[in-house]
């Protein structure tokens, strides 16, 4: 335009070139103005635009085809989502009672197994979700979700919960009743990183994870004062702990500062400065009636790092007492369901001692012939493992009445007080009486050597160590003449029965052949123990010397078990035997909720969005 002005063409130029440069000029600035007003649109229509909507995305996990979810004992923690959100990883048995970790991407619909998992519970991640430990066996072991063999970090297990921070150091509770132990996460020897307080009471420490900052940690602290059982704070650099929650249950901690935990079976979420380390407003509940393990505060849940969480509604956890015959044909008791644990038959075979854990954890007497049941017990959150005398007098039972779990023994009839048996902190469980009712062979659990068996003498009211060894003995049980003692021990690998001389010399004969835990010794001699579903059973003849019989499938059924004592008796005959089973329920399936805080601001009370 300005070349227009000034006159057309100069210095010779003719008007046909002039003519092209001017058209040519005029697309670059049509083209120009035209990239300047898109720029100009789409930034208009960005401001004008809200961001895109974050919202809360829920979804279940049904177990593998032929497959349940499975859970040791009492304690239901069988699932753990990675730290990064990105997988689920979970205990499954099958229908032989078989389990194994299985392995699901969130973005996929099904699930593997990891090899190298058999007998596998209470996983935890590492914290660049690459590994996953467990429990199985022996100890702790760690296996690469990308391939490989499992290795063996310790040799103590996480009966209660592991915890694993970016420095590589491993938490881990080995049992009930004993400290939480640290360990490095490439393997060797375990210490105790907290101790019971005496002045609390304390009974054992366990569930712990890690805060943000990798060095302090919470956990549960249970103690025979309800009022000092809760969520506390520990750290790997200090003595120090800090009392955060007046509650039973396993702890979790979820960014940007939540901390979870479970009361009456709601999962709730309660603002929590991880720095102050101080709990801030009220919580809001997450989700209700999940599956929850009293009396030692484990439950199926867990949280990612990116707010995911997963977690499994209880199905019906009571359990009815039944009779099966050799047979498998059952006869239920005409008793009302409960959360029954650990039925021992008296000596005459009219009464029953049980524990029923959702009513304090208290011991129980039945009456079977009248279906009547009779309170036992008042003090302390646990009272169990009971053993009767040979007379049928009195029964030997653990409880924590008096800080850590110790034994006790009462006149089966109610009368008189509790005498106490024995002190130590080791947290220890009744096996059986000899039959002279002058010794006991008992269970004791945590450091230094894992699960030990000890004999109580009655006469000099003092307890010695009988198999003590860096691998794990439980369940002890005097055979019919004294003479024999029968356990389980995880020394292979996995728990097996073995028969040992009592009180010896002689070395230990193995009876079972596949894996057996429970066992339990008939009158007539036979020795029975559970593998999976299966009870087992064997011939064995104790004197003038020790032989037994290839074990054999006696029956098969879905009834309770335990991991550390048997959860089931027989009658002195061996035609009997009493059961837990459960009710009729459905399979519930593990939930998963994706960016879980979007919805909850929403549910949280006024001031805590």
């Amino acid at each position: 335009m300005k070349w227009i002005a000034e006159g057309g063409p100069q210095s010779g130029v003719s008007v046909a070139a002039a003519q092209q440069n001017l058209k040519k000029r005029i697309v670059w600035i049509t083209a120009a103005v035209a990239i300047l007003v898109a720029t100009l649109t789409s930034a208009i229509v960005y401001l004008r635009q809200s961001p895109a909507e974050v919202r809360e995305v829920r979804f279940t996990v049904a177990p593998p085809e032929q497959h349940t979810f499975a859970i040791v004992g009492n304690i239901p923690s069988f699932l753990s989502v990675s730290p990064d959100g990105s997988k689920l990883a979970f205990v499954a048995a099958d229908s032989i009672g078989h389990s194994m970790l299985w392995l699901r991407d969130l973005d996929s619909q099904t699930a593997q197994p990891l090899p190298g998992t058999d007998d596998a519970f209470m996983p935890f991640w590492s914290p660049d979700s690459r590994f996953v430990a467990f429990t199985a066996g022996a100890g702790i072991k760690k296996v690469a979700i990308a391939g490989g063999p499992a290795q063996t970090v310790t040799a103590s297990p996480a009966t209660m919960g592991g915890a694993w921070n970016r420095d590589g150091v491993v938490l881990f509770a080995p049992s009930v009743a004993g400290p939480i132990l640290r360990v490095s996460s490439v393997g060797g020897s375990a210490t105790p990183v907290t101790s019971l307080d005496a002045t609390r009471r304390e009974t054992g420490h366990g569930w712990p994870h890690f805060l943000p900052d990798g060095r302090h940690f919470l956990y549960l602290a249970l103690s025979g004062n309800p009022e000092n059982t809760g969520i506390y704070v520990g750290s790997l650099d200090s003595k120090e702990t800090k009392l955060i929650l007046n509650v039973n249950s396993s702890p979790l901690y979820s960014p940007p500062g939540y901390l979870l935990f479970v009361r009456d079976g709601t999962w709730l979420a309660q603002p929590f400065d991880a720095d102050r380390l101080q709990l801030k407003g009220d919580p809001t509940p997450i989700a209700e009636g999940v599956q929850f393990g009293s009396p030692y505060g484990g439950a199926a849940v867990s949280a990612s790092q990116n707010g995911v969480l997963a977690y499994r509604l209880a199905a019906n956890a009571q359990l009815k007492l039944v009779w099966v015959d050799r047979k498998g044909g059952e006869q239920p008791l005409s008793t009302p369901p409960h959360n029954y644990r650990n039925p021992r038959l008296s000596p005459d075979g009219q009464r029953v001692s049980i524990t029923i854990d959702e009513l304090g954890g208290q011991e129980w007497l039945l009456d079977i012939s009248r279906g009547t049941l009779t309170r036992l017990t008042f003090e302390g959150n646990y009272n169990g493992g009971t053993a009767w005398t040979p007379d049928g007098k009195r029964i030997t039972f653990a409880s924590n009445r008096a800080g850590p779990q110790n034994l006790f023994c009462q006149q089966a009839d109610g009368s008189g007080g509790a005498e106490r048996l024995t002190i130590s902190n080791r947290g220890e469980v009744a096996g059986s009486w000899s039959p002279d009712g002058q010794t006991l062979a008992f269970q004791q659990g945590g450091p230094p050597t894992g699960f030990d068996i000890s004999i109580f003498h009655l006469g000099e009211r003092k307890a010695e160590p009988f198999l003590q060894s860096r691998f794990n003995e439980i369940a002890p049980r005097f055979s019919p003449d004294g003479r024999w003692l029968a356990y389980a021990s995880d020394e292979s690998g996995r728990y097996e029965i073995y028969v040992q001389p009592y009180p010896g010399p002689g070395g230990k004969r193995q009876i079972s052949t596949e894996g057996g835990m429970e066992p339990v010794w008939a009158r007539n001699g036979e020795l029975f123990y559970r593998n999976g579903k299966k009870l087992m059973v064997a011939q064995t003849m104790t004197h003038p010397s020790f032989s037994a019989g290839n074990p054999k499938v006696l029956l098969e059924g879905d009834y309770a078990t335990y991991l550390t004592m048997p959860n089931y008796d027989v009658t002195a005959d061996g035609k009997r035997f009493l059961f837990l089973k459960a009710g009729q329920q459905t399979q519930k399936e593990i939930s998963l909720v994706v960016n879980w805080t979007e919805e909850f601001k929403q549910r949280a009370p006024t001031g805590q969005k």
